[in-house]
Order: C-alpha cells, then sequence, then structure tokens
C-alpha cells in the first residue's frame, strides 16, 4: 500500500510541477520590472526634461522619489503580505506599479511624473517581498529549491 500511495503523491507532484515554473516565471518578470526600472528611468530622464521644461537640478527627484518610496516602504510591504497574502499583496504591487507607469509615463508636468514615480516606489516595495515570500513558499526546503 505503501507504494501506492508514493505512486500518487509522485503522479500529483509531476502535474504541480509546470505550474511552479509558470510563477517562477512571474516573479522573476516581476523582480525585474522593479530593478529595471531605475534604468529605464535613468536612460529617458533627457528625454523627460526636455518634454516637460524642467531644471538640471530637479532630474534628481525623478530618481529620488522612486528610491525613497521604495526603501521606506519596504518592511511594510513585507508585513502587509504576511498580513493579507503574498498572492493578493502581490497583485495590488503589479496592478499599482503598471498603473503608475502609465500616469509616469503619460504625464503632462513635473510634479505628475514625480507623483508617479513615488507611487512606483511604493507598489514596488508591496511587490517586491511578495514575490520572494511566494517563491519560498512555492519551492520548498530541500532539492527543489537549492537546485
Amino acid at each position: 500500500m505503501r507504494g501506492v500511495e508514493s505512486m500518487i503523491i509522485g503522479a500529483l507532484d509531476a502535474r504541480r510541477e509546470p505550474n511552479r515554473w509558470a510563477v517562477l516565471a512571474l516573479l522573476s518578470v516581476a523582480q525585474l520590472m522593479v530593478v529595471l526600472d531605475a534604468t529605464i528611468v535613468t536612460i529617458a530622464i533627457p528625454s523627460a526634461q526636455e518634454a516637460l521644461h524642467f531644471s538640471t537640478g530637479s532630474r534628481q527627484w525623478i530618481v529620488t522619489a522612486y528610491a525613497l518610496a521604495f526603501g521606506s516602504l519596504l518592511l511594510l510591504g513585507g508585513k502587509l503580505g504576511d498580513l493579507f497574502g503574498y498572492k493578493w499583496t502581490l497583485i495590488a504591487g503589479l496592478m499599482g506599479f503598471s498603473i503608475a507607469s502609465a500616469i509616469g509615463g503619460l504625464a503632462e508636468s513635473f510634479g505628475v511624473l514625480v507623483a508617479a514615480r513615488t507611487l512606483q516606489g511604493a507598489f514596488g516595495a508591496l511587490l517586491a517581498p511578495s514575490a520572494l515570500g511566494l517563491l519560498t513558499v512555492t519551492f520548498a526546503e530541500g532539492p527543489p529549491r537549492s537546485g
């Protein structure tokens, strides 16, 4: 009877295997969004400055708004993931980050751009710990995680 149980459990794990790798791909893209955002904005600042007519001294606020919001709210984002579940905070973080990115892309003034960057940082702080939390839940301790 023990052999039948292990075969059933093995079959169930095999069926879940593709789902785990899809989760890994989604979480990787989510983390890439958060990390790559700083690089993309740094490259886009000269074009934004030309379009929105703000001073060279104001450039720092576009990068700083994101970093300040992200860094200061990261622990809160992790706690919210613990309270409400990593799945829901990941979804909220992805949606909020995407909407804030769209607002920033459509910004007609410097103030709107800085506000959008601040929102991106806040939602990034919700997204990043949720993605890492889901990763640790999806890939349990042992061979699946260690490779």
